[in-house]
């Protein structure tokens, strides 16, 4: 019987400390990462939407421009401005688009940086 104990264990499986530790690490990682890219990917929602908007309302440059301001103050938009947005005319279309990056300090020097793009249609 003591034999067939020791042949049961050595056939076990599983993880062994410094295995979950790692994976433990990593999950919080994860979830840091994920908690402060979660703001970022929304306030681009919301300038893809305050762009739209300024984008149908407005018809002058300069009215775009503050439709889009006016939008930005209400969702909080920080990361762009009216200012910063580029503003062109397809036939009686209004095309607004915007370019923008942000950045998350990871450790020490490292940072993940996020870059976004978009237009109207």
């Amino acid at each position: 019987m003591h034999r067939s104990n020791l042949i049961r264990r050595s056939r076990q499986r599983g993880l062994s400390f410094i295995g979950v530790v790692f994976i433990g690490v990593l999950a919080v990682a994860a979830f840091a990462i994920g908690g402060q890219s979660i703001p970022i990917f929304l306030e681009y929602q919301a300038i893809g939407k305050a762009a739209a908007k300024a984008a149908k309302e407005g018809n002058t440059v300069a009215e775009i421009r503050a439709i889009f301001d006016r939008a930005g103050a209400i969702d909080n938009i920080s990361s762009v401005q009216g200012k910063d947005l580029e503003i062109a005319k397809s036939g009686d279309k209004t095309i607004v688009s915007f370019k923008y990056s942000r950045e998350i300090a990871l450790a020490g020097p490292a940072f993940l940086v996020y870059r976004f793009e978009g237009q109207t249609k």
